[in-house]
Protein backbone atom coordinates (compact mmCIF):
# COMPACT_ATOMS: atom_id res chain seq x y z
CA UNK A 1 0.00 0.00 0.00
CA UNK A 2 1.16 3.40 -0.83
CA UNK A 3 1.54 5.82 2.34
CA UNK A 4 0.34 8.98 2.20
CA UNK A 5 3.79 11.06 1.53
CA UNK A 6 3.82 10.65 -2.09
CA UNK A 7 3.30 13.89 -3.58
CA UNK A 8 4.66 17.15 -4.19
CA UNK A 9 5.25 19.69 -1.53
CA UNK A 10 4.92 23.56 -3.45
CA UNK A 11 7.12 26.35 -2.17
CA UNK A 12 6.49 29.93 -3.84
CA UNK A 13 7.48 30.77 -7.07
CA UNK A 14 6.01 27.54 -8.11
CA UNK A 15 9.40 25.87 -7.11
CA UNK A 16 8.51 21.15 -5.95
CA UNK A 17 9.89 18.93 -4.16
CA UNK A 18 9.19 15.50 -3.80
CA UNK A 19 7.21 14.40 -0.84
CA UNK A 20 4.55 15.97 0.67
CA UNK A 21 5.43 15.76 4.08
CA UNK A 22 9.48 15.73 3.20
CA UNK A 23 11.74 13.03 2.14
CA UNK A 24 14.85 11.23 3.75
CA UNK A 25 17.54 9.27 2.33
CA UNK A 26 19.84 6.37 3.57
CA UNK A 27 23.51 6.94 3.70
CA UNK A 28 24.62 3.40 4.60
CA UNK A 29 28.81 2.82 5.24
CA UNK A 30 30.46 -0.54 5.21
CA UNK A 31 34.15 -1.72 5.85
CA UNK A 32 36.59 -2.43 3.26
CA UNK A 33 39.50 -4.80 3.72
CA UNK A 34 42.61 -2.26 4.15
CA UNK A 35 40.17 -0.06 6.78
CA UNK A 36 38.76 1.98 4.34
CA UNK A 37 34.77 2.30 3.78
CA UNK A 38 32.51 1.90 0.82
CA UNK A 39 28.43 3.87 0.50
CA UNK A 40 25.44 2.29 -1.06
CA UNK A 41 24.60 4.38 -4.23
CA UNK A 42 21.66 4.36 -6.46
CA UNK A 43 22.17 5.10 -10.30
CA UNK A 44 19.01 6.40 -10.56
CA UNK A 45 16.51 5.26 -13.65
CA UNK A 46 16.57 7.49 -16.62
CA UNK A 47 12.58 8.63 -15.79
CA UNK A 48 13.01 9.92 -12.25
CA UNK A 49 14.15 13.65 -11.19
CA UNK A 50 17.94 14.10 -12.58
CA UNK A 51 17.76 10.46 -14.04
CA UNK A 52 20.71 8.87 -14.82
CA UNK A 53 22.26 10.62 -11.56
CA UNK A 54 23.95 8.50 -7.98
CA UNK A 55 22.43 9.43 -5.34
CA UNK A 56 20.95 7.65 -2.44
CA UNK A 57 18.43 4.93 -1.88
CA UNK A 58 15.30 7.19 -0.18
CA UNK A 59 11.94 8.76 -0.71
CA UNK A 60 9.05 10.63 0.79
CA UNK A 61 8.80 10.34 4.24
CA UNK A 62 4.82 9.58 5.37
CA UNK A 63 2.96 11.46 7.96
CA UNK A 64 3.02 8.66 10.82
CA UNK A 65 6.98 8.33 9.85
CA UNK A 66 10.17 9.65 11.60
CA UNK A 67 13.19 10.35 8.98
CA UNK A 68 14.81 7.44 10.15
CA UNK A 69 11.86 4.77 9.61
CA UNK A 70 11.50 6.62 6.04
CA UNK A 71 15.12 6.24 5.26
CA UNK A 72 15.45 3.00 6.08
CA UNK A 73 11.96 1.71 4.86
CA UNK A 74 13.13 3.28 1.45
CA UNK A 75 16.53 1.14 1.43
CA UNK A 76 14.44 -2.09 2.05
CA UNK A 77 12.23 -0.92 -0.97
CA UNK A 78 14.91 0.34 -3.47
CA UNK A 79 17.60 -1.82 -1.98
CA UNK A 80 16.38 -4.95 -0.31
CA UNK A 81 18.67 -3.78 2.75
CA UNK A 82 17.18 -5.21 5.76
CA UNK A 83 16.48 -2.87 8.69
CA UNK A 84 17.88 -6.09 11.25
CA UNK A 85 21.36 -5.87 9.23
CA UNK A 86 22.22 -2.05 9.61
CA UNK A 87 23.00 0.37 12.71
CA UNK A 88 21.42 4.09 12.16
CA UNK A 89 24.78 6.18 14.06
CA UNK A 90 23.13 9.50 13.01
CA UNK A 91 20.45 11.92 10.79
CA UNK A 92 21.33 15.45 9.63
CA UNK A 93 18.90 17.63 7.67
CA UNK A 94 20.51 18.44 4.14
CA UNK A 95 18.13 20.81 2.37
CA UNK A 96 15.11 22.66 3.04
CA UNK A 97 12.38 24.79 1.42
CA UNK A 98 10.41 28.03 1.79
CA UNK A 99 7.00 25.51 1.94
CA UNK A 100 8.37 23.86 5.32
CA UNK A 101 9.73 20.46 3.24
CA UNK A 102 13.55 19.22 4.31
CA UNK A 103 15.39 16.41 2.87
CA UNK A 104 17.43 14.62 6.31
CA UNK A 105 19.73 12.30 5.69
CA UNK A 106 20.07 9.02 7.81
CA UNK A 107 23.98 7.94 8.60
CA UNK A 108 24.30 4.21 8.95
CA UNK A 109 26.53 1.17 9.07
CA UNK A 110 26.45 -2.39 7.95
CA UNK A 111 28.99 -4.99 8.78
CA UNK A 112 30.02 -5.73 5.20
CA UNK A 113 28.61 -4.47 1.86
CA UNK A 114 25.65 -6.08 1.82
CA UNK A 115 24.03 -7.97 -1.06
CA UNK A 116 21.31 -5.55 -3.10
CA UNK A 117 17.98 -5.80 -4.94
CA UNK A 118 17.34 -2.93 -7.25
CA UNK A 119 13.65 -2.19 -7.98
CA UNK A 120 12.34 -0.27 -11.16
CA UNK A 121 13.39 3.62 -9.63
CA UNK A 122 17.53 2.45 -10.39
CA UNK A 123 19.66 1.12 -13.39
CA UNK A 124 22.08 0.11 -10.41
CA UNK A 125 23.15 -0.38 -7.22
CA UNK A 126 26.68 0.02 -6.12
CA UNK A 127 28.97 0.07 -3.35
CA UNK A 128 31.26 2.72 -3.88
CA UNK A 129 35.24 3.75 -1.94
CA UNK A 130 34.26 6.82 -0.04
CA UNK A 131 36.99 8.73 -1.86
CA UNK A 132 35.50 7.86 -5.21
CA UNK A 133 32.29 8.89 -4.32
CA UNK A 134 32.21 12.82 -5.81
CA UNK A 135 33.77 11.05 -9.22
CA UNK A 136 30.82 10.08 -10.27
CA UNK A 137 28.11 12.53 -11.84
CA UNK A 138 25.70 13.12 -8.67
CA UNK A 139 22.36 14.31 -7.77
CA UNK A 140 22.13 18.06 -7.26
CA UNK A 141 21.46 17.89 -4.01
CA UNK A 142 23.21 15.00 -2.55
CA UNK A 143 26.10 16.40 -4.14
CA UNK A 144 25.10 19.73 -2.40
CA UNK A 145 24.98 17.76 0.71
CA UNK A 146 28.14 15.63 0.32
CA UNK A 147 31.13 17.36 1.67
CA UNK A 148 29.39 17.81 4.79
CA UNK A 149 28.73 13.90 4.93
CA UNK A 150 31.62 12.47 4.12
CA UNK A 151 33.78 10.81 6.79
CA UNK A 152 37.31 11.34 7.76
CA UNK A 153 39.37 8.63 8.06
CA UNK A 154 41.02 7.38 11.64
CA UNK A 155 42.49 4.31 13.11
CA UNK A 156 43.09 3.45 16.95
CA UNK A 157 45.55 1.01 18.17
CA UNK A 158 43.69 -1.39 20.79
CA UNK A 159 47.04 -1.59 22.86
CA UNK A 160 46.66 2.32 23.21
CA UNK A 161 43.68 1.35 25.01
CA UNK A 162 42.34 -0.34 28.38
CA UNK A 163 42.36 -4.01 28.27
CA UNK A 164 38.79 -3.87 28.81
CA UNK A 165 38.17 -1.17 26.29
CA UNK A 166 40.17 -3.05 23.79
CA UNK A 167 37.75 -5.77 23.74
CA UNK A 168 34.57 -3.62 23.17
CA UNK A 169 36.61 -2.20 20.22
CA UNK A 170 37.13 -4.98 18.35
CA UNK A 171 33.31 -5.64 18.64
CA UNK A 172 32.54 -2.28 17.60
CA UNK A 173 34.89 -1.14 14.70
CA UNK A 174 34.90 -0.49 12.13
CA UNK A 175 31.85 2.35 12.13
CA UNK A 176 30.80 5.59 11.82
CA UNK A 177 31.42 8.11 14.47
CA UNK A 178 29.50 11.29 14.92
CA UNK A 179 31.49 14.16 16.44
CA UNK A 180 28.75 16.76 15.82
CA UNK A 181 30.17 19.22 12.94
CA UNK A 182 31.85 15.98 11.39
CA UNK A 183 32.06 12.54 10.58
CA UNK A 184 34.81 10.17 11.53
CA UNK A 185 35.11 6.43 9.92
CA UNK A 186 36.95 4.96 12.85
CA UNK A 187 39.09 2.05 12.45
CA UNK A 188 41.87 -0.46 14.07
CA UNK A 189 43.54 -1.59 10.50
CA UNK A 190 47.27 -1.28 11.44
CA UNK A 191 48.46 0.95 8.27
CA UNK A 192 45.39 1.73 7.40
CA UNK A 193 44.10 4.97 5.73
CA UNK A 194 43.65 8.08 8.40
CA UNK A 195 45.34 9.72 11.07
CA UNK A 196 46.29 8.35 14.27
CA UNK A 197 43.18 8.69 16.64
CA UNK A 198 42.70 8.43 20.86
CA UNK A 199 39.92 7.77 22.54
CA UNK A 200 39.59 10.59 25.28
CA UNK A 201 37.82 10.06 28.70
CA UNK A 202 36.08 13.21 30.33
CA UNK A 203 36.84 16.43 30.92
CA UNK A 204 37.53 16.47 27.22
CA UNK A 205 39.17 19.37 25.36
CA UNK A 206 36.89 22.89 24.35
CA UNK A 207 35.49 22.09 20.52
CA UNK A 208 37.03 25.59 18.57
CA UNK A 209 35.47 26.01 15.52
CA UNK A 210 38.07 27.67 14.50
CA UNK A 211 40.40 25.36 13.15
CA UNK A 212 43.71 27.16 14.18
CA UNK A 213 42.42 27.80 17.56
CA UNK A 214 42.45 24.02 16.96
CA UNK A 215 45.51 23.42 16.42
CA UNK A 216 46.62 25.39 19.37
CA UNK A 217 44.76 23.62 21.48
CA UNK A 218 45.82 20.33 20.28
CA UNK A 219 49.34 21.24 21.31
CA UNK A 220 48.72 22.82 24.76
CA UNK A 221 47.02 19.54 25.80
CA UNK A 222 49.50 17.42 24.39
CA UNK A 223 52.03 19.32 25.63
CA UNK A 224 50.38 18.54 29.41
CA UNK A 225 50.58 14.75 28.50
CA UNK A 226 47.39 13.68 26.67
CA UNK A 227 47.81 13.01 23.44
CA UNK A 228 44.32 13.11 22.51
CA UNK A 229 44.30 16.69 21.36
CA UNK A 230 41.37 18.76 20.36
CA UNK A 231 38.09 17.06 19.94
CA UNK A 232 37.37 15.77 16.56
CA UNK A 233 40.24 17.89 14.93
CA UNK A 234 43.93 16.83 14.34
CA UNK A 235 46.50 17.82 16.13
CA UNK A 236 49.88 19.28 14.65
CA UNK A 237 51.04 17.93 11.38
CA UNK A 238 53.94 15.92 13.02
CA UNK A 239 51.64 14.54 15.66
CA UNK A 240 48.52 13.95 13.31
CA UNK A 241 46.20 12.28 15.96
CA UNK A 242 42.90 12.91 16.65
CA UNK A 243 40.92 13.36 19.72
CA UNK A 244 37.54 11.76 19.90
CA UNK A 245 35.54 11.26 23.48
CA UNK A 246 35.49 7.22 24.96
CA UNK A 247 31.79 7.77 24.95
CA UNK A 248 31.05 8.37 21.28
CA UNK A 249 32.77 5.12 19.97
CA UNK A 250 32.21 2.63 23.49
CA UNK A 251 29.38 4.68 25.31
CA UNK A 252 28.85 6.46 28.47
CA UNK A 253 31.36 6.39 30.93
CA UNK A 254 30.03 4.36 34.23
Amino acid sequence: MRGDGDGWSFSPGGVRHWGRFGAAGLLLRAPLGTGGAAVLLQHRALWSHEGGTWALPGGARDSDETAVHAAVREADEEAGIKAADIRVRAERVTATAPSGWTYTTVIADAGKPLPVRPNMESVELAWVPEEEVDRRPLHAGFADAWPALRATFARVDPDDCAAADAVELAATLPRTIDLGAEFVWLHAEPGGPGERAVLLNPPYPPEDPDPAGSVAAAEAVRAAGDPGAGLGAPAAAAARVVGIPRSRVLGPEA
